[in-house]
């Protein structure tokens, strides 16, 4: 899948010490990108809207 248009943003939850951080593209029409902000030229998962608001309504402290 071509994300050559998408708007990369580190999320909220990311840790800002360079360890843990996660970029999420929603900018795209019919699909969420996600990958590792420490390799932006490396793989990114791509989901459906649906499944990825299911999967952060699941995450902890989403309540």
């Amino acid at each position: 899948m071509d994300l050559t248009g998408a708007r990369w943003r580190k999320s909220s939850r990311s840790s800002g010490n360079g360890g843990n951080c996660v970029e999420v593209a929603d900018n795209l029409p019919g699909v969420v990108g996600v990958r590792d902000s420490k390799d932006p030229t490396g793989p990114a998962l791509v989901f459906g809207p649906a499944s990825w608001r299911a999967f952060v309504a699941q995450l902890p402290g989403r309540d």
